[in-house]
């Protein structure tokens, strides 16, 4: 599938706190009322020390990076934020027909928990907020779930795109947001052999991998394409790209060039480099 940029962006609606408010408290019960009651998704819960024999994919992201007015001690929390979520996550089993819900796992990020105030991005800004940091564990976890056959059923884009890409290696507009518990990433596994996931936070960087009890008959490259800047009626800057994916099989036939998504964010940066 190709899509052409006929995009129409239309200019971020402003909305009251009491809006925001009750839209947050809605959504959020909706999400509980589904984990409760919605008997047709069976979730992952088993945690299991035994790693399985096959490394799937491995991926690992840096822990801290040098952001222009973000202060250091924000990282460091989320240093701390990260490894209370990984000990939720590391050694989760994905049996067939499971799905993986990063938030019923995890669960509620509360300070009686251990967690800090780390950054958290929000209507193109960030600040500190109680939890801060944990989507780069999103982000990390996606990207390696493109590498392998498991399936995203949801996943949330950043709606503005705040930092420049400095020292960035994956495409823009590869990661997955999440917000407690409403904004979730979920994977299911529609294959018929299990899959367990390691996350763990090393001195430098969160590292990752999808284990497998088999190996994989599979391998994979995910890459942008249709990427566009282009300034709005209104005055910003807007940015636009499609992720997609081929799939080799074990002999180096390409099986698929699928689409995995396409993004749309506002831009909280001058994208014009300046002279000198």
């Amino acid at each position: 599938m190709v899509l052409n940029y006929q995009y129409q962006s239309k200019k971020p609606a402003s909305r009251s706190p009491i809006r925001m408010l009750l839209g947050k408290l809605y959504f959020t019960l909706r999400r509980y009322f589904k984990w409760i009651f919605n008997r047709s998704i069976s979730y992952a819960l088993e945690l299991r020390k035994i790693e399985l024999p096959y490394i799937v994919v491995s991926h690992k992201t840096p822990l801290y990076r040098q952001l222009r007015n973000v202060d250091m001690w924000l990282q460091e929390n989320k240093a701390t934020n990260l490894k209370l979520a990984c000990e939720k996550l590391d050694g989760i089993i994905l049996k067939p027909g499971e799905t993986f819900s990063f938030w019923r796992l995890v669960g509620k990020p509360t300070k009686a928990k251990g967690y800090l105030k780390g950054m958290v991005l929000t209507n193109g800004s960030y600040t500190a907020g109680v939890g801060g940091g944990l989507c780069q564990l999103s982000n990390l976890i996606f990207w390696m779930s493109l590498h392998t056959p498991l399936t995203v059923t949801e996943r949330w884009r950043h709606t503005h795109d705040v930092f420049p890409d400095v020292n960035r290696t994956q495409p823009f507009g590869s990661g997955a947001t999440v917000v407690y518990n409403y904004v979730d990433l979920q994977i299911r596994n529609d294959t018929e052999h299990e899959y367990q996931l390691k996350v763990r936070v090393g001195d430098n960087d969160l590292e990752g991998e999808w284990r497998c009890e088999q190996s994989c008959p599979y391998h994979y490259e995910v890459y942008e394409s249709e990427h566009l800047i282009k300034q709005e009626w209104w005055g910003d800057y807007t940015r636009h790209n499609v992720i997609r994916r081929k799939v080799w099989d074990d002999c180096d036939n390409l099986v698929t060039d699928e689409l995995v998504t396409e993004n749309h964010a506002i831009m909280m940066y001058e994208p014009l480099l300046e002279k000198g």
